[in-house]
Parts: structure tokens; C-alpha cells; sequence
């Protein structure tokens, strides 16, 4: 009941800008016990259920600039398929994973000041994208964490854009991360997590709703990312104290 009240506290206040919440459930996951092989896939199912809605609102809004965003999505989502179809070691998942949280902790850490505008390389943009879907979809996060910082320094549109962005990213990654891990541990996998973790997808089902339509920041941004980013390291350590 308390973590199922904690990922719909996230889902809300992460909806509310955009995003999924996929490293915080990844982190809360770890760090409650439960089995490694079914972290990416819990967590990929509660990132689905809340960046759906912000995606829809922000395509109804005509924030998404499909010419800008396509390319990404069609390196990335591939990458993040093949990621989840991955077989690993229950230490190499592990190790992958805390280096993946660790990070993203960095990621939340680092300075918010825009880099002097420049043109980056499509070419850059797209390995970058591809990357990030690759280790979306063996660590079960979205991506959104990586990219939006990366895409928000480099002027690569105004912010409610690259949220917008954010949002249809990490939908795109998590389905197909998701549908990796589900063929290479089987449908069964996904049947146990339903039947026994359905409270989690409940409460970021209720708590992405009320953030997608209120969008009332309930933690200044500087302090969320220096809260999140202090849970993910804390679990990133924990989780590479296991694997090694």
C-alpha cells in the first residue's frame, strides 16, 4: 500500500511536466525487493499508463512537431525493442541497471544553463536517440530523463516542446522495451505482474490523470530533480553493491 501510494505521488507530480516517472519507479522497485526480472517491466507498464494522457494533451495542443520528432523515434524505438529483447545475466542486469540509474542522477544534477546556441549534427542527435532507446529498453526507463536535459541545452526547441517531446518519446521506448521483455521472458511474465502488483498501475493510473489535467507543479523543478536525484543514486548504489 506504501509504495503503491508513492508511485501514484510520483506519476502526479511527473505528469503534471510531461514525464513518466520511470527511473523513480525503477529506483523504489529495487529498493523494495522484488524479483530484477520484473523491474523493467512493471515499471515500463506504469511509464505507458501515465505518458499516455500527456501525450495525448500535447498533440492536442500542436506541441509535437512530427518532421523534428520522427527521426528520433524511428532510431530509438528499435534500439529500445532490441534492448528488451536482451537476455542477461541477473548481475549484468543489475550492474546495467544502477550504472543506468547513477547516471541519471548525474543527469538530474547537472546545471539547467542553455549551452550558447550551436548547431548540433543530426547525425549526433540521432546516435544520441538510439542510445538512450537501447538503454531504455534494457533497464526499463522511458529515456525522457536523458534526452529532454540533453535536447533543453542545446536549444533544440522552446521547453513545452521538448516536454512534449519527452512525453511521446518515453511512450514510444517503453512500448517497445516493453514488448522486448515480454517476448524474452514470455507472457507469463506479464501475467504475474498484473495479477500481483495491479495497486502500482492503479495508483499511477489515478495520480497520472489528476497531474496530466491539473498540471499544478507541486515541487518546484530545481527541488524535484535534487529529490529524485538523491532516491535514484541511493538506489543505483545499492543495486551495483549487489551485482558486484
Amino acid at each position: 500500500m506504501i509504495l503503491a501510494l508513492l508511485f501514484g505521488l510520483i506519476a502526479l507530480i511527473y505528469a503534471s511536466v510531461g514525464f513518466g516517472g520511470g527511473s523513480s519507479y525503477t529506483a523504489l522497485l529495487s529498493l523494495s525487493g522484488i524479483e530484477p526480472r520484473l523491474i523493467p517491466i512493471i515499471s515500463l507498464c506504469c511509464n505507458i499508463v501515465v505518458v499516455t494522457g500527456g501525450t495525448f494533451r500535447f498533440w492536442r495542443a500542436g506541441l509535437l512537431e512530427w518532421k523534428a520528432v520522427l527521426p528520433l523515434l524511428v532510431v530509438s524505438a528499435p534500439l529500445a525493442f532490441l534492448g528488451g529483447l536482451t537476455p542477461l545475466e541477473e548481475t549484468t542486469f543489475l550492474a546495467i541497471l544502477g550504472c543506468t540509474l547513477l547516471l541519471s542522477a548525474f543527469a538530474l544534477i547537472l546545471p539547467q544553463d542553455r549551452l550558447p546556441e550551436t548547431k548540433v549534427p543530426k547525425p549526433v542527435l540521432l546516435a544520441l536517440s538510439g542510445a538512450v532507446g537501447l538503454l531504455a529498453g534494457l533497464s526499463g526507463i522511458g529515456g525522457g530523463i536523458f534526452m529532454a536535459p540533453a535536447l533543453h541545452l542545446i536549444h533544440w526547441a522552446e521547453e513545452k516542446r521538448i516536454a512534449a517531446f519527452a512525453s511521446l518519446y518515453i511512450l514510444v521506448n517503453s512500448i517497445t522495451g516493453l514488448a522486448g521483455q515480454l517476448i524474452k521472458h514470455g507472457p507469463q511474465s506479464f501475467v504475474e505482474p498484473a495479477l500481483t502488483y495491479w495497486p502500482l498501475l492503479l495508483a499511477v493510473l489515478i495520480g497520472g490523470q489528476i497531474g496530466t489535467h491539473i498540471g499544478i507543479q507541486l515541487i518546484p523543478p530545481k527541488w524535484l530533480r535534487r529529490i529524485t536525484a538523491l532516491l535514484v543514486g541511493y538506489a543505483a548504489i545499492r543495486l551495483l553493491m549487489q551485482a558486484y
